[in-house]
């Protein structure tokens, strides 16, 4: 049994035949549309190595049936930078040295990104570390990261004041 779904990644409709409903949004990304930059990690939702945007919403791609998503606007590492602009938080994780080994690295950045979304990263460090716990990094980068977020954020802040100015 085939199932068809449209969903839209990093800006782009994409219709997909699913042979198998159980095919996960991580095993779609990387296996059939040729992203791999949302990393396959512990595939049980507990390293957040996989996360991703669906609709703006931070989520575990490797507990998410791609069937259910039908619709959906999905973005991934991949679709973060604007041709050779990097987005915010991709900038300021690079300096603040965010990342070690790299492996976490997409994911600790897609839920960077939803927690100040979200209008929960603010300028609490504490506030930051609870809001990305579900990310791991096996190379202990945390300090770097939660500077990452804090620096991104107040840029985001102040760009979205000079626009609404």
């Amino acid at each position: 049994m085939s199932l068809s779904i449209s969903l839209t990644v990093n800006g782009d409709r994409c219709d997909v035949d699913l042979d198998d409903p159980r095919v996960t949004l991580l095993d779609l990304l990387r296996e059939r549309m040729a992203l791999p930059g949302t990393k396959k990690g512990c595939d049980r939702g507990q390293c957040g190595a996989c996360t991703v945007l669906v609709n703006g919403r931070r989520i575990n791609s490797c507990l998410t049936l791609a069937v259910t998503l039908n619709g959906a606007e999905v973005t991934t590492i991949e679709g973060l930078a604007a041709g050779e602009d990097l987005h915010p938080v991709q900038t300021a994780f690079i300096e603040h040295d965010g990342f070690q080994c790299g492996y976490c690295t997409p994911g600790q950045i897609m839920s960077a990104v939803g927690l100040i979304a979200e209008g929960q990263a603010g300028d609490d460090a504490e506030r930051i570390r609870e809001g990305m716990s579900g990310n791991l990094c096996r190379c202990s980068a945390y300090h770097g990261i939660t500077e990452a977020v804090q620096d991104a954020a107040r840029r985001m802040a102040s760009a979205d004041e000079r626009k609404s100015a």
